[in-house]
């Protein structure tokens, strides 16, 4: 992904992961992508794996890096108004990174959506995904946004393929020859 984003930072990726294993190695991945371009690194994440990955990224890590990696907690993230409700989520995900805005820090985000605790219209899902594919032209950073493959119905498959310019497969980053610009 590293190379992609020599070339542009406004860059919008759906990952559709196999397993907690394949999710973890790639998540880890991007921390290090982005720590090591000295990006802070914004992550939309459950607390169970939170812990995880905090424990691992411990290991890896200084202090002055652990600084450049944040955690938000998913369920507040999405769930921050008692619904899903995407203007809410923009408003709170804007107000999260204003800071880095503000004090012109190059900043990456990862958001792992997790279907099963989303029980509202597919609309929604598309609406927020609209949103989300605006920010990231308009605030100029990458984003991944990491759903369970098993868990996506197909016709969620196939809104987040016209909401997504790129599409992450295990190792490999592709465009996506269905996304429609908003």
């Amino acid at each position: 992904m590293n190379e992609l984003l020599k070339g542009q930072r406004n860059v919008h990726v759906l990952y559709a992961y196999n397993g907690t294993e394949n999710y973890l190695q790639q998540l880890l991945h991007y921390i290090e992508e982005g720590v090591t371009a000295g990006d802070h690194v914004l992550i939309v994440e459950n607390e169970r794996l939170t812990r995880k990955i905090q424990q691992t990224l411990k290991e890896r890590y200084s202090k002055e890096q652990m600084g450049k990696v944040h955690f938000v907690n998913s369920l507040q993230f999405y769930w921050s108004t008692g619904s899903y409700h995407p203007p809410a989520i923009h408003q709170y995900f804007t107000k999260t990174v204003q800071p880095f805005i503000e004090n012109k820090q190059a900043f990456r985000s990862w958001a792992h959506v997790e279907w099963e605790s989303v029980k509202e219209p597919l609309f929604l899902i598309e609406d927020f995904e609209k949103m989300a594919d605006r920010a990231v032209n308009e605030y100029a950073f990458p984003l991944v946004c990491a759903y369970e493959q098993q868990r996506m119905p197909r016709h969620l498959t196939e809104s987040l393929m016209k909401t997504h310019p790129y599409v992450l497969l295990e190792d490999e980053l592709v465009a996506s020859d269905q996304y429609q610009a908003t």
